[in-house]
């Protein structure tokens, strides 16, 4: 299996808001910006891991700037690491101003799929080299995070949690 780059599993899906997805403020539902980022994180994971793949978590969301109604969505979508099976994928939201034509970043989350085979049962999944600053930085963090969810979920001892030792020694 071969190891792979964050620009291998890049997936941008662009669209168009429409009433339909809009709340009583003529803004995006938070609900329908969710499964845009899972949508274009789940094609990542699969172009990554070139597997069917099931979102296992939802690790951060934040919703920094409302959407409006006729906004141009962007949604970027890069996987940040891959552990055995599962993968993080960190998605960037951006919308583009309808005169300028200039895009600036609305929000930004990051989930996890885990790669499995026709029977759900998890498989192998291939490493992940960053190449960029920012892909070496997100791929960094991802450990951390993993560690801390571990940890918070009793899988791990705090000896265990050697990354985040690290933070603070």
């Amino acid at each position: 299996m071969e190891d792979r780059t964050p620009s291998e599993s890049k997936t941008i899906l662009t669209d168009l808001v429409l009433p339909s997805e809009t709340n009583p403020l003529n803004n995006l539902f938070g609900g329908e910006l969710l499964a845009r980022m899972d949508r274009a994180a789940s094609i990542a994971a699969r172009r990554h891991s070139r597997r069917i793949v099931v979102t296992a978590s939802v690790n951060h969301v934040a919703f920094n700037k409302m959407i409006p109604l006729g906004s141009v969505v962007t949604v970027e979508a890069k996987i940040s690491r891959a552990f055995k099976t599962s993968m993080e994928i960190f998605l960037d939201v951006w919308i583009e101003d309808r005169e300028s034509g200039i895009c600036s970043k609305a929000n930004e989350a990051i989930y996890t799929f885990v790669a499995v085979n026709e029977q759900g049962q998890p498989v192998p999944v291939p490493q992940v080299v960053p190449e960029t600053e920012e892909e070496k930085e997100r791929y960094d963090a991802a450990l951390r995070r993993k560690q801390l969810s571990l940890l918070l979920a009793g899988k791990i001892g705090p000896n265990d949690a050697t990354e985040l030792k690290a933070l603070f020694t």
